[in-house]
């Protein structure tokens, strides 16, 4: 275990949102970090404290300032894509050199898809990674800005990722992900769409053909997907339902040997095998659980994938990319 003997100051914006929050949470008790701004999304609020952090963290948010986000080692960004397009190169040029954005703003590499997508970021970061962190912590540890996944991406490419780089999936015939996440996955800002009373009793498909995460999960996966998210009546929480079939020559035994030999030593990936998982089992933690079913006479594979979408999903990950990046013991403050 590292024995923390100094900290390393840290700033969040974006502090009032859902991802935000856990942020404080989780490093207002980080054994390396030493709080030193909490801010809002805009330079334009008020500053409040947050009453359901008492006891844990007893600052106040404060509105947005780029010289006060510049003054720390370490920023977290979990305001929205518009606003991280414009403070990261701005904080780039005040000399800040680690950087975790929770947005969507510089997770695409291809120039186009970004300007689909993510209109607003017109720029590209020095030393810019995306942090998925099991599969790449060596460029998570040499980054300068790290990109976290979505959430939705996250609990497929753990899921898919392994089996896609040992070579064992049949990619002629697709991939389909059916994947269910709770109404915190839609932000604080309130909606029809994410009313109680709209929502309770209810599951429903949305962003068919139209979600911005899917070109997220096929440019990590190199091809197509079919992904249907949902919106289920839970707080938080995402599930995924993978359908797709292997080669014909792999194996039960080579796709578990897959799975072991990406994240035997992932401290943050549980592999349920046929136990597959569920939803509560991972709220409130940086787990993702993967669980599966394989059919060898027809080739088919069911993986089941479950992570909390504002720890593992959002909150979380950062925390984990900001250990690997600071040398950290990568379960810091996530235990």
């Amino acid at each position: 275990m590292h024995n923390y003997a100094s900290t390393v100051s840290v700033a969040v914006a974006g502090g009032s949102g859902y991802a935000g929050q856990e942020l404080l949470r989780l490093l207002a008790r980080h054994p390396a970090a030493s709080l030193r701004a909490a801010m809002t999304s805009s330079p334009d609020s008020a500053a409040r404290p947050l009453p359901r952090l008492n006891r844990v963290w007893d600052g106040q948010l404060e509105p947005l300032n780029i010289e006060r986000l510049a003054g720390a080692d370490v920023v977290f960004l979990a305001v929205p894509e518009a606003a991280s397009a414009s403070l990261v190169p701005d904080l780039q040029a005040r000399g800040v050199k680690r950087i975790f954005d929770l947005s969507g703003a510089f997770r695409l590499s291809d120039l186009d898809l970004r300007k689909k997508w993510y209109p607003a970021t017109n720029s590209e970061p020095d030393g810019l990674v995306y942090g998925l962190t099991e599969l790449a912590k060596a460029e998570i540890a040499d980054a300068n800005v790290v990109a976290c996944p979505g959430c939705y991406p996250t609990a497929a490419l753990l899921a898919l990722g392994p089996l896609a780089d040992a070579g064992l999936l049949n990619l002629s015939q697709g991939i389909v992900i059916d994947a269910k996440s709770g109404i915190s996955g839609a932000g604080r800002t309130p909606s029809d769409r994410t009313h109680f009373s709209e929502v309770h009793g209810s599951v429903a498909a949305y962003g068919i053909f139209a979600h911005r995460h899917t070109a997220e999960i096929e440019q990590q996966l190199g091809t197509d997907v079919t992904f249907v998210p949902h919106l289920v009546p839970l707080d938080r929480g995402i599930l995924e339902t993978i359908y797709v079939r292997m080669r014909p020559e792999v194996t039960a035994f080579e796709i578990e040997a897959a799975l072991i030999a990406a994240y035997d030593e992932a401290p943050f990936v549980r592999l349920t095998g046929d136990a597959l998982p569920e939803v509560k089992h991972v709220a409130h933690t940086n787990f993702c659980d993967i669980g599966w079913k394989f059919d060898e006479a027809t080739h088919r594979l069911v993986l089941v994938s479950c992570i909390d979408n504002l720890v593992k999903g959002a909150a979380g990950q950062a925390v984990q990319n900001f250990n690997v990046a600071m040398g950290f013991d990568e379960r810091a403050g996530l235990l």
